[in-house]
């Protein structure tokens, strides 16, 4: 009996104790707690980044095919450069770094 007279009459209040647990369990404790949402806040955040990564990405790859479509050469280039592709009459030579 004598703790009970130690705890402040506010805390004694049983809508207030309600409001304590209401928010204890929706800060830990519920589906969505806070942890959770920070959780979910941060992949929000880092699938932004990677979208924006793969949008700059995109543009890159329609500027390239536009540069394609107006020079028959870039063909030729892209085939040398990335497929080791040759004329019957030259040697490639490909050293390592």
């Amino acid at each position: 009996m004598k703790l009970l007279l130690q705890i402040p009459p506010i805390l004694r209040n049983k809508y207030v104790l309600t409001i304590i647990g209401f928010a204890v369990w929706m800060l830990f404790a519920d589906r969505n707690d806070f942890i959770t949402q920070a959780g979910r806040y941060q992949k929000l955040s880092d699938l932004k980044n990677s979208s924006s990564y793969y949008n700059d990405k995109i543009e890159a790859a329609k500027t390239e095919l536009e540069k394609r479509k107006n020079d028959p050469s870039a063909y030729e280039r892209l085939a040398r450069e990335k497929y080791y592709m040759k004329r019957d009459n030259e040697d490639i030579f490909l050293f390592d770094e």
